[in-house]
């Protein structure tokens, strides 16, 4: 009688920082990703199974280990090392329709965002309250074309940016100016970056960078200018309010301290202008306390408590990480906190990359480019993971679904695209829009898309 022998490898797990989970272990190579969910969440002794993905060499693990052996050529003498990443629980739909079209900009409509509580909605009409505050009511509180707008962490606030360099701070229940416009630069606003909720709440403060070279920080409260950082020779095209306490502007990359308003370092590597940063806590940082199940909550202590828990897990044992996109079609990836000098520097794109943002879960990094593709990457080692390609023209922007699985991006070729980071192909194609779309949104609950363009409309999208 045959006996059939099962053959074992030698294989490590370790989190996405490189952390081992354990000794290495001797695994039957024909187990699959649902023996290595059960070995894992034994090793991590979770009581509630929890569900994970397994990766090699930046590769999802689909197969039984011995498929992917054999059909990748590893050697089964040495330590097979296998990422474990834990995936969310919800699943998010892709959209896939448009449900509304919001008509009426005097200008193309180059920013959406939609509120990090997801409350602000017209039920009755489909369209979130959010988009008619922030850009179909722009035109009572600006004089000037609105380039930029942020939502504050908690929800309470919007402040607009205009190319006549006023900030304009909007009270979401009713969708009026609060108050007159915050003056105080001298050229257009290019970014708009809020202090995390889970370092003060109720939010007061946002940072404001503009092409004048100069970044602010504003109270809402005190309605004025708290603070000016100066030292920038040329214009400052984005601005991030970090979850460490630090605020990163460009064009060479500055970090500043927010108690005095110091100069703390520089990173400098680019070549050329950066047009785009991305922080790994980026997501947590924007959704504050809340996530896709609508929490609410009674206090500003409460909200700030589940912030600070919510930013923590997401950190892990690593350093917050910070990417940038140049004019120089390269990236460079950064640990700020941990040296002035780039972890690596991500090249691929064959002309300027438009912009780059992390997944939610900070294990990717996504960029959009000019070269009409947009490409994914490690978001912990920089690595090139895979293009994914189907735009005709040149991609903007680009945003996530809160699970991590779903990728976004809306281009000049007039449409936007949705693609599937497991398969790493072409998702769902969305025409519709009558021009370049310039920029996109996904709402934190998962269930709409939002995006505007070149011609001056708003569209809504669901699954």
């Amino acid at each position: 009688m045959d006996v059939e022998t099962v053959n074992n490898v030698m294989c490590q797990f370790t989190d996405r920082e490189g952390t081992a989970l354990g000794a290495p272990l001797f695994l039957p190579q024909n187990a699959g990703p649902q023996q290595l969910q059960q070995i894992v969440n034994k090793l991590l002794n979770n009581e509630e199974k929890l569900p994970y993905s397994f990766y090699i060499s930046d590769q999802e693990l689909l197969v039984p280990l011995e498929t992917y052996l054999q059909k990748n050529k590893v050697s089964v003498e040495k330590v097979l090392s296998i990422v474990y990443q834990p995936q969310a629980v919800f699943r998010i739909r892709p959209v896939n329709r448009c449900s509304a079209t919001i008509a009426g900009h005097a200008e193309a409509v180059l920013s959406v965002a939609f509120s990090p509580d997801g409350r602000h909605w017209q039920v009755a009409l489909e369209i979130p309250l959010l988009l008619i505050v922030a850009l179909c009511m722009l035109g009572k509180g600006h004089k000037n074309w609105v380039l930029c707008i942020a939502w504050s962490p908690d929800g309470k606030h919007l402040v607009s940016g205009s190319k006549a360099g006023e900030l304009q701070c909007w009270d979401p229940q009713t969708g009026k100016p609060s108050g007159n416009p915050l003056v105080g630069h001298k050229k257009w606003i290019t970014g708009i970056s809020w202090e995390p909720v889970h370092l003060n709440a109720p939010c007061r403060r946002f940072v404001s960078a503009s092409k004048d070279g100069d970044a602010r920080i504003w109270d809402v409260s005190l309605r004025k200018c708290v603070m000016c950082l100066t030292g920038h020779t040329l214009a400052i095209t984005c601005v991030k309010w970090g979850g460490d306490g630090v605020i990163y502007t460009d064009c060479t990359i500055k970090v500043w301290e927010t108690s005095q308003g110091k100069l703390i370092r520089e990173l400098k590597g680019h070549g050329h202008w950066v047009n785009s940063l991305a922080l790994s806590t980026e997501y947590v940082l924007r959704a504050g306390a809340f996530d896709h199940t609508g929490n609410t909550y009674s206090s500003p202590e409460e909200m700030k408590k589940v912030a600070l828990e919510r930013y923590n897990k997401m950190k892990g044992n690593g350093p917050e990480r910070l990417v940038s996109g140049s004019d120089d079609f390269t990236m460079f990836l950064w640990e700020p906190a941990v040296s002035k000098h780039p972890k690596t520097r991500m090249t691929g794109h064959q002309q300027l990359v438009n912009h780059v943002y992390f997944s939610p879960d900070g294990q990717w990094v996504a960029s959009a480019s000019f070269d009409r593709s947009v490409k994914l990457w490690n978001g912990v080692t920089g690595n090139f993971v895979a293009a994914f390609r189907g735009h005709v023209g040149p991609v903007y922007q680009i945003s996530w679904s809160a699970d991590s699985r779903l990728l976004l991006s809306g281009s000049k070729d007039c449409t936007l695209k949705v693609w599937d980071i497991r398969t790493q192909k072409l998702k769902q194609d969305l025409p519709g829009h009558a021009d370049e779309v310039y920029a996109v949104d996904w709402s934190l609950d998962g269930e709409k898309v939002a995006s505007g363009g070149k011609d001056r409309v708003v569209k809504l999208w669901m699954g």
